[in-house]
């Protein structure tokens, strides 16, 4: 906002919405499959099945189709194929199991696995699909002196052209997108209407889409002391100068997953109904991002993909632990009462549903007011350093509001020794007494902190008014949250993730809650006829 007001711009986007053209996607699905129950012993069921699946590539009844065949072309490929098909061979074995190791009915050991293929469909594709050059024009300029703004704002709409529009890329030869999914559990019948599950789920995601918001960035150089860009910060050339931006998506992530589950079960008895839940899991990929780079709140929209193992940290929707316990109670009616008293008195039903778990992660970011690093790109993001000082084995403050992040735990980009930074470093960005060396790539990793945990209460009263036998009218109250407890989310990212903005110095609300995951308490009135 300071350099916004100061008519000091580091970039311009901007769109013309009259240019943007309806489109007509076409695309043919086809799936095949067989499957089979073989009942191997009277105690041990056996399923096995086969199935094959595959997409033609998407097309554009009007051929509206642009797309770079390489990430460094001049100019784009129009029309189709806007890449080769990777589905031709997609069979997928899956096999299960069910055994009764006791032959009494009171244990089940369940088991299975799969593999189920991620079909390249147009939700991957139509955001490139709509804004690529030249069907649709819009542009960005990361290369603005000061004053551009109020005085050549005009201009610059109209000088729009291909080196400032939006391009797509789309990998051309893209592998197969998979994922393998493996589980196996153990459920037990403890007492009468009382059961209890252990169990135990998998995956593992090969070769996923990773979708990066603009790919045209300056690539680094990768040193004993980490990535290194060009120095002074800006002097770098992108890969394809000869756009604004690229958008980009390459089949080249990963994923995996891994989960405990404990569950417990009473089912309907004396008019009580209780179950539990427990699950300890932990989701890990490279990119959670498939439809924009960024697909959740706490997304990083650009990564760095040309080392996507640098980033591989937490998916941007883990949640390591979630315990939640539900149950009802139908409320014992009073026979010996009759009228208006029994009409009061019976029918009422009671319904509750407690949840608590972890919060998703997020990463902590520097500068994105600017370009520290100098990227060159339209969608610059940066990493700070981590420390490992006293009080940084965790980094956030839990309960506090106003400062969440352990600021403390985070330095600007620092050179490693004085030879490092006469070598390697910008002057213009301090001096040999502070060793700042904005164009090293910070240590911090992607999601490196955990958001606010989140509890909440759910509460229902229902009053069952049974006309005859098989008529019911039932008045329904429900209340959500009925606690009303605050249940934050992640710091707004970047506005409150940059530790640091492009100058090094510290941005004072880095950690700063200012929006909750859940509403506050409603109430909500509602009537069902069953019948």
């Amino acid at each position: 906002m300071s350099k916004f007001i100061a008519n000091r711009p580091t970039s311009f986007s901007t769109a013309f919405p009259q240019l943007i053209t309806p489109r007509g996607f076409r695309q043919t699905l086809i799936g095949a499959y067989v499957q089979d129950d073989w009942r191997a012993r009277r105690n041990l069921t056996v399923n096995m099945g086969l199935r094959w699946e595959m997409t033609t590539v998407p097309t554009e009844v009007h051929g509206k189709l642009a797309n770079l065949l390489n990430i460094t072309d001049a100019a784009p490929h129009l029309g189709s194929p806007y890449f080769a098909n990777p589905t031709l061979k997609n069979f997928e074995p899956r096999v299960g199991f069910s055994w009764d190791p006791f032959r009494n009915g009171k244990t089940a050991v369940r088991g299975g696995f799969g593999m189920f293929d991620v079909l390249p469909l147009p939700y991957q594709y139509y955001i490139m699909i709509d804004q690529a050059y030249p069907f649709s024009l819009e542009g960005s300029d990361s290369h603005l002196p000061p004053g551009t703004f109020f005085a050549g704002a005009v201009p610059l709409l109209g000088a729009l052209g291909a080196q400032t529009s939006t391009m797509a890329y789309v990998e051309q030869h893209p592998r197969r997108n998979y994922l393998m999914q493996w589980n196996l559990n153990v459920q037990r019948e403890l007492a009468p209407n009382l059961t209890a599950l252990v169990g135990y789920v998998g995956s593992r995601g090969v070769h996923q889409p990773v979708r990066v918001d603009d790919a045209d960035i300056v690539i680094p150089t990768k040193t004993p002391e980490g990535y290194l860009f060009p120095s002074p910060v800006g002097s770098g050339t992108r890969i394809n100068p000869n756009w604004g931006n690229i958008r980009s998506i390459f089949y080249a992530g990963g994923s995996s997953y891994n989960a405990l589950i404990v569950g417990v079960q009473k089912t309907m008895s004396h008019g009580v109904q209780i179950q539990g839940s427990y699950t300890w899991g932990k989701s890990i990929d490279t990119s959670s991002a498939t439809v924009a780079g960024d697909q959740f709140s706490n997304s990083i929209s650009s990564l760095p993909w040309y080392d996507l193992k640098s980033v591989r940290g937490l998916s941007d929707f883990n949640i390591g632990r979630t315990l939640v316990i539900n149950g009802i109670w139908q409320v014992p009616s009073r026979k010996s009462f009759s009228g208006p008293i029994a009409w009061i008195t019976n029918g009422w039903e009671l319904g509750l549903i407690f949840k608590v778990s972890d919060g998703v992660p997020f990463t902590a970011t520097f500068g994105t007011d600017g370009d520290p690093q100098g990227l060159n790109s339209s969608d610059p993001w940066a990493f700070p350093n981590r420390l490992s000082g006293p009080g940084c084995a965790t980094l956030t403050n839990p309960g506090n509001p106003n400062n969440y992040i352990k600021t403390q735990c985070f330095a600007v980009p620092t050179a490693p020794s004085a030879a490092f930074w006469t070598a390697n470093c910008d002057p213009s960005f301090g001096d040999l007494t502070n060793l700042q060396c904005f164009n090293l790539r910070g240590n911090a990793g992607r999601n490196i902190l955990t958001g606010p945990g989140l509890t909440n209460v759910d509460f229902s009263v229902f009053k069952n008014n049974h006309i005859k036998e098989k008529f019911n009218v039932q008045f329904r109250v429900e209340f959500f949250n009925i606690l009303n407890h605050a249940n934050f989310a992640v710091p707004v990212t970047p506005d409150h993730t940059d530790i640091f903005d492009s100058t090094g110095s510290p941005t004072g609300v880095a950690g700063l809650l200012t929006s909750t995951t859940t509403t506050a308490r409603e109430i909500q009135f509602a009537l069902k006829i069953i019948w």
